[in-house]
């Protein structure tokens, strides 16, 4: 197929109008058909699952550990090469295209949909797992991250190293390569839709490698590993906004703690994010995004002048250092001697970021028309960084600089999810920090739940953005029934187990991606 005739792809060419529905014959039926199978499963028999998920996660993490390292350092050095290459010049969409949104309103719907529960939970949490695994100690929590080792052997570290240790891996697990991943879908599919014209969705950025095979069974396979890996990943978060929405409903208001429970929490919250996905995307999504900012501002500044603010701003540049300063050793995978921590930590974070990145790749390129592909790179990548590293540094700096004083016993002794309101009780304005906290958590649940529906119903519609409502409200629907199914069927580990396992087959299709955008990109810069 020649450049002009990409554009003659007909969108939605493959649907079918079943029941008012515009679905894309294959890949919705396989798709819908398998999750409410897996649902099932997990519902019908939660043992089994339990115990299935129990054994999968450290499976995957310790046989291919060496793969998500490798194809995340790629990741990073290729979405570098665009900022610094001529390709960096081409806009999406052509060149008279222009942005559809504000640089406001773009970054914040792009940070929203990129991490926002992931930060509240951990903020507090790995700091101080790190901290403790640096110094000998017992990293707490149901969460398959138990732990005795130490960060790159650091075991005999002073608490001032093993602080410093904690906050250089916190902030690589949450930097460069986590947003690299996100950008390296991005880009390709926002180039091959708006400048070649081809429908939005997986399969297309596949063009140059498979031709017209693109449209045939591959393509199916291509685009029902995207549906997987993103309904797994956003099962994974939803799972731990509920755990800590209720651990501080639990703080704030006595109400128990339970599986049943975060089900309910999962339910009461998805019926908020059907209510945005109906609204669409510039009246739902874009204003809970401008929302969840605003409301991150307002915590983040509280918690930093109620903490040690001195020390907070300085750590913030000491932080940046020792994160470049420790970044190649950590990004290695040979010769590690903390293989734990490499598999429990840095192989399920980077599974974790590849089974979100058809979701959140999909959605900031349907937000980022009319930018360049290095406008693009830099504010995906660099900017999310940097915001991430100044999250981690005020929450993760008064939770060591707390986990220093008288409480730090209660804190290093708090489940995953109360860490961040167990840090809150030694601040003033203890309820009000905990509210906010719990308001933030779950607008960030309801966006992450409305930007991947809307995500999913493109990619099973075909790549059209414009499909019935009724197809959004049933991908919504079983984003949290998946959610509700794993936490019943396995807990916190069940939705990590989940995550990895789709997370894998598709970082071998991010690698293939990368050399199919290499290629449509340097036929573009030839025309």
């Amino acid at each position: 197929m020649t450049d002009e005739t990409e554009r003659d792809y007909e969108l939605g060419q493959d649907n079918v109008q079943v029941l008012g529905l515009d679905i894309h014959n294959p890949v919705f039926v396989i798709s819908g058909l398998t999750i409410l199978a897996f649902v099932f499963f997990a519902l019908a028999f939660q043992e089994q699952a339990a115990a299935f998920f129990g054994w999968l996660r450290p499976a995957l993490t310790s046989r291919f550990d060496w793969v998500f390292m490798i194809a995340c350092n790629i990741f990073v050095l290729f979405s570098l090469l665009l900022i610094v290459t001529p390709w960096g010049k081409i806009r999406l969409g052509g060149k008279d295209a222009r942005p559809d949104y504000s640089y406001s309103g773009w970054i914040a719907m792009l940070f929203a949909a990129g991490m926002g529960i992931g930060l509240v939970f951990w903020g507090v949490a790995e700091p101080i797992s790190h901290y403790d695994a640096a110094l000998g100690g017992v990293a707490l929590g149901e969460d398959g991250l138990r732990t005795d080792w130490a960060p790159l052997g650091a075991a005999e570290a002073h608490p001032e190293e093993a602080a410093r240790m904690a906050m250089a891996v916190t902030i690589f697990h949450w930097g460069l390569h986590a947003w690299a991943i996100y950008e390296m879908v991005g880009p390709a599919l926002a180039f091959f839709s708006f400048n070649r014209g081809l429908p939005l969705t997986m399969r297309s950025v596949f063009y140059p490698l498979l031709g017209q095979r693109t449209w045939g069974p591959l393509g199916h396979m291509i685009d029902v590993i995207a549906v997987f890996a993103t309904m797994f990943g956003l099962a994974t978060s939803l799972g731990l906004g509920a755990s800590q929405a209720l651990a501080g409903l639990n703080y704030l208001f006595g109400i128990g703690i339970s599986d049943e429970m975060k089900v309910v929490i999962v339910v009461f919250i998805t019926l908020f994010a059907l209510v945005s996905v109906v609204l669409g995307l510039d009246k739902g999504v874009k204003r809970l995004s401008e929302i969840n900012m605003v409301l991150a501002a307002i915590l983040l500044v509280l918690v930093l002048i109620l903490g040690p603010t001195v020390a907070i701003l300085t750590g913030f540049f000491s932080n940046l250092y020792e994160y470049a300063r420790e970044l190649p050793a950590l990004s290695s995978w040979v010769g590690r001697e903390d293989t734990n921590f490499l598999q429990g930590w840095t192989a399920f974070y980077w599974a974790w970021w590849i089974s979100w990145s058809p979701f959140v790749g999909m959605f900031i390129a349907r937000i980022s028309r009319g930018r360049t592909i290095r406008e693009f790179v830099f504010c995906v990548l660099i900017i999310p960084t940097l915001v991430g590293a100044l999250w981690m540094s005020v929450f993760g700096g008064a939770a060591l600089d707390a986990v220093a004083g008288e409480a730090g016993p209660a804190l290093r002794e708090a489940a995953l999810e109360l860490k961040m309101f167990t840090l809150f009780e030694g601040f003033p304005m203890t309820g009000l920090l905990s509210l906010v906290g719990i308001i933030l958590v779950v607008v960030f649940f309801v966006t992450s739940s409305d930007s991947g529906s809307l995500v999913i119903d493109t990619i099973t519609a075909g790549g059209k953005t414009d499909a019935p409502t009724a197809q959004r409200v049933f991908w919504c629907l079983l984003e949290g029934a998946i959610a509700a199914a794993l936490l019943l069927g396995g807990g916190l580990g069940a939705l990590q187990a989940a995550a990895i396992a789709t997370g894998f087959p598709f970082a071998i299709v991010l690698l293939l991606m990368c050399v199919s955008l290499a290629l449509g990109l340097a036929r573009e810069k030839r025309r």
